[in-house]
């Protein structure tokens, strides 16, 4: 098979100095295995980590191809695979587990077949660029415990990707949702994706709104992008036997838990993996999102794409951290 084209990294570094496009070995198929053409694949937070040696400087391959998530068209099917998939419109996701240095960053790319999920008619690779990652670390935040209907939500970051998805689930499950951000345009978005409130946490005492709001109350569940950043926060506003689920934590990458803040009140902490889910979890996202995606429940924010050429661009975007809504790469353009 011929080569195809690949944005791709051979060390860790910044985004400008280590990512290049060029030409690679085009993937073929194994058993279980669908080949996918890449129209659009997203930037993760978890993407720009890896390329930027956040937490190792090792290389899973000589040359690594990021992101795992994204959106094309499944062109080859491999053993065990039914031929009538040949074709079909799909998002992807785990595209960088499947082979050591894979990612969707590049014209084909290789996903199990349950990893390549099927396109509602009428929803665009722009779209199914943005599921992945984000919708299923959301929806595992939000729903690994049942439902959370008539309960108070607090998403944290309510601005980010994971948060935006999780706040839409809260309210499509009957919760009522207050968001934390950090300035009036985010806040704005997230009324917009359906928080009932939000807070500035750059202006606001989070722990006193959130009480005030809830009549001291505090809250049932919080999904949480910052652990170590908001313990404090957290273990205060949380319930008697509430939930906080966690999927990163980024400006204390190993905080020190304050265990009898969270035991007295019976907490049960979640910590959740996007890209670790059981079958049956990840089973019960890829279920939700094909439901919502075919009665247009679900609003996918895009703050910008790129052509694959740019992708450093997108890299740096990404880790600015002022974008709202997805950040994507597009083949085609």
């Amino acid at each position: 098979m011929q080569d195809m084209r690949a944005v791709f990294y051979e060390r860790c570094g910044p985004a400008a100095e280590v990512l290049r496009l060029g030409a690679t070995p085009s993937p073929a198929p194994g058993p279980n295995e669908a080949l996918v053409r890449v129209h659009v694949s997203g930037v993760n937070p978890h993407d720009v980590k890896k390329r930027a040696g956040w937490l190792t400087q090792e290389l899973p391959a000589p040359r690594v191809i990021p992101h795992s998530d994204g959106a094309g068209v499944i062109v080859e099917a491999g053993p065990g695979v039914a031929r009538e998939r040949i074709g079909e419109r799909v998002w992807i996701m785990h595209a960088s587990d499947q082979r050591p240095g894979a990612g969707a960053a590049a014209d084909l790319v290789v996903v199990h077949c349950d990893h390549a999920v099927r396109l509602p008619e009428g929803v665009g690779f722009d779209v199914g660029a943005c599921l992945g990652v984000p919708f299923l670390t959301a929806h595992d935040a939000v729903l690994r415990d049942g439902p959370v209907t008539g309960q108070t939500v607090l998403v944290q970051g309510g601005a980010g990707a994971v948060a935006g998805y999780a706040i839409q689930l809260c309210v499509w499950n009957g919760a009522r949702v207050i968001a934390t951000v950090s300035s009036p345009q985010k806040a704005a978005h997230a009324r917009a994706l359906g928080a009932d409130m939000t807070i500035d946490y750059t202006r606001e005492d989070v722990v006193a709104a959130v009480m005030e709001q809830t009549r001291g109350r505090g809250v049932d569940r919080i999904v949480e992008v910052d652990f170590g950043a908001n313990l404090v926060a957290d273990h205060a506003v949380i319930r008697p036997c509430g939930v906080v689920a966690s999927y990163s934590s980024s400006r204390v990458r190993e905080p020190t838990l304050p265990y009898y803040a969270f035991a007295r009140k019976g907490v049960t902490l979640h910590f959740v993996q996007g890209m670790l889910l059981t079958h049956e979890r990840a089973g019960a996202g890829i279920r939700d999102a094909t439901a919502l995606l075919e009665r247009g429940r679900l609003v996918h924010p895009i703050a910008r794409t790129f052509p694959l050429a740019e992708t450093a661009a997108a890299h740096e975007l990404q880790e600015g951290g002022v974008a709202i809504g997805k950040i994507l790469v597009a083949n085609d353009l």
